[in-house]
């Protein structure tokens, strides 16, 4: 990136309509450091752009013509399959996978599953019966739970009304370090 950046500190300077002595004299950049700099011959370094800013009046990133950052929202279209609504949280495929989980009330008994890696719950509302081995739990808004997806788990509603969650899952078994309280227990 810093390759490129004299013609650009050139094109600055021309456009303000300063010459290279009054540039050295705002400065104290040697005319010939600035015209190497302007011409490709001298390396950019972080001690000669910081002054060269200042006396631009320009943010360090418009002179090294750092990449735009994005819009950082996530605009993802909720997916919706038999009561289960699923809203990605994450854009990029990679280790961990973060989604919103909205879960209407199921019919018929729990079917635990396995499969690789670890995951982690977050209850935002209603209530979530996760099973896990032989763990009955039950949690409330507010409440997290981490586990081990190659134990036989599920989750879902409990109590007949829907469930709203976070879900941040790791197919290479990355841990959470966050812990349900097991005393609220399904009954």
């Amino acid at each position: 990136m810093l390759s490129d950046v004299g013609p650009g500190l050139r094109r600055l300077r021309q456009e303000r309509g300063v010459t290279l002595a009054a540039l050295a004299a705002s400065t104290g950049i040697s005319v010939s450091t600035l015209s190497r700099l302007e011409s490709g011959g001298r390396k950019a370094t972080l001690e000669l752009l910081l002054p060269l800013a200042h006396a631009h009046q320009v943010p360090l990133d418009e002179l090294v013509g750092a990449p735009e950052v994005g819009d950082p929202r996530v605009r993802a279209t909720p997916r919706s399959h038999d009561g289960l609504t699923v809203l990605p949280l994450t854009r990029q495929p990679g280790a961990l996978q973060a989604f919103r989980l909205v879960m209407e009330p199921a019919t018929g008994p729990p079917e635990p599953r396995t499969h690789e890696g670890y995951e982690w719950l977050y209850v935002l509302s209603g209530r979530l019966r996760l099973l896990v081995a032989d763990r009955d739990v039950e949690l409330r808004a507010g409440e997290a739970a981490e586990f081990d997806t190659r134990l036989p788990h599920w989750f879902g509603p409990a109590g007949g009304r829907p469930v709203e969650l976070i879900s941040l899952f790791g197919r290479q078994g990355e841990r959470m370090h966050v812990r349900a309280d097991p005393r609220h227990r399904a009954g």
